[in-house]
């Protein structure tokens, strides 16, 4: 009887003891998720007011909060008397196991971020890469997506855009036009210039500066080639760019300005 009577007492000083590690640790993962937000909502206030981009605060409070609520939940475990030791060793086998498997993932991810915090492009940034252009509609922590002029969705691995060279064409505020006109050896190259810098003055969108070059670029086969480039908005450019030789060749038909039969080389 007093061996039962002892056997008793144990198990309801160790049920007591137990309830009170259990809502111990209760209480403790509740503290902790409680304090992961509180973190995880300072941490995007920080980021934020630093103007970055809104995906790596996504990320960023959401590791945080990830990583506070697992300490905590090791933290109860041990509290209840589980070896966290042990514990802890198959999570990081199980996270070497993942993470070889998911090698190229997790080199797409971690160029990913780079993108986000070097910012080499943004959203709405018209790129150019690894053989693909497009603008920057998407950028995810694997891969960003592109919008091709001809409204086609390109999704490209972020490790091949960083690891590549590429050409951003919106990252400057303004872009210089390119163009060549072509005349016949008769036209005074005086007037044929006049005639370009008129229609170029007409258009607003032309900046003043940088100041816009119009000169002879060679001397052809069948003719004279003149170098135009106006600097305009990067916005304004691909629309500037047809209508301009359009209206430069309108221009010179009214002026009588005859051009040669071949196409000028660029």
């Amino acid at each position: 009887m007093d061996n039962k009577t002892e056997l008793l007492s144990k198990i309801q000083i160790w049920v007591a003891d137990l309830g009170v590690k259990a809502i111990s640790a209760i209480v403790l993962v509740l503290i902790g998720i409680q304090l992961a937000r509180f973190l995880q909502a300072i941490v995007a206030k920080s980021i934020q007011k630093a103007r970055i981009d809104a995906t790596l605060v996504l990320f960023a409070s959401n590791l945080v909060y990830i990583s506070v609520v697992a300490m905590t939940i090791v933290v109860a475990l041990g509290q209840l008397g589980v070896q966290t030791a042990s514990f802890i060793a198959i999570l990081g086998s199980i996270g070497v196991a993942i993470g070889l498997a998911l090698q190229g993932s997790l080199s797409n991810f971690a160029a990913g971020i780079l993108i986000i915090v070097l910012r080499p492009f943004k959203v709405g940034d018209y790129i150019e890469g690894i053989g693909i252009g497009g603008t920057v509609k998407k950028i995810h922590p694997l891969n960003t997506t592109l919008m091709t002029p001809d409204n086609r969705t390109i999704i490209a691995p972020n490790r091949k855009l960083f690891d590549d060279c590429l050409t951003n064409h919106s990252a400057q505020p303004h872009r210089r036009i390119d163009l060549v006109f072509g005349t016949r050896y008769e036209n005074d190259v005086d007037r044929v210039k006049q005639i370009i810098w008129d229609v170029l003055d007409s258009d607003r969108r032309i900046l003043v500066e940088p100041k816009t070059l119009v000169g002879v670029l060679e001397w052809g086969t069948l003719g004279i080639r003149f170098a135009v480039r106006p600097w305009v908005n990067t916005a304004d450019y691909e629309d500037v760019y047809f209508e301009m030789q359009e209206k430069i060749k309108k221009r010179f038909d009214e002026e009588g300005i005859v051009v040669p039969c071949e196409l000028p080389r660029w």
